[in-house]
C-alpha cells in the first residue's frame, strides 16, 4: 500500500479540513501529526488528516482519545500484517508438505 504524504500549512489546512489552527497545533505537539521542516505547516498524509477531523471534529473525542484510537488503529494494523505473513507461511508450509508426498490425516491416527 503506497502512502501520500503533504505539507500543508495550517491555514490552509485548517480551512480543508475543518480544524483550528490552534487544533493543529497541539495534534503536532502531541504526535498526533508530523511537522513539517517549513514554518506553521504539517507534514502527513491525507487520509490521516481527515481521520483526525473527523474524530474530533464530528465525533466530539478529546485529543488524549484521539491519541488512545490512533494508538490502538497502529496495533490493529500491526496485528493483520502479522497474521497475513502468518497465513502466508502456513500456506508455504501445507504446498511444501502437499509436493513432499502423503501425509497422515487426523482420522488414520485413531486405533
Amino acid at each position: 500500500m503506497e502512502t501520500h504524504i503533504i505539507t500543508i500549512s495550517y491555514r490552509d489546512c485548517a480551512a480543508t479540513y475543518g480544524l483550528s489552527e490552534q487544533d493543529l497545533r497541539e495534534f503536532v505537539d502531541l504526535g498526533l501529526l508530523g511537522a513539517a521542516e517549513a514554518p506553521d505547516a504539517i507534514r502527513d498524509e491525507p487520509e490521516h488528516l481527515a481521520r483526525l477531523a473527523r474524530l474530533h471534529h464530528d465525533l466530539g473525542i478529546n485529543k488524549e482519545g484521539i491519541d488512545i484510537i490512533l494508538a490502538m488503529r497502529r496495533r490493529l494494523l500491526h496485528l493483520q500484517q502479522a497474521l497475513s505473513l502468518q497465513t502466508a507461511r502456513a500456506a508455504q508450509l501445507e504446498r511444501h508438505f502437499r509436493e513432499a508426498g502423503p501425509t497422515l490425516e487426523a482420522d488414520d491416527w485413531l486405533f
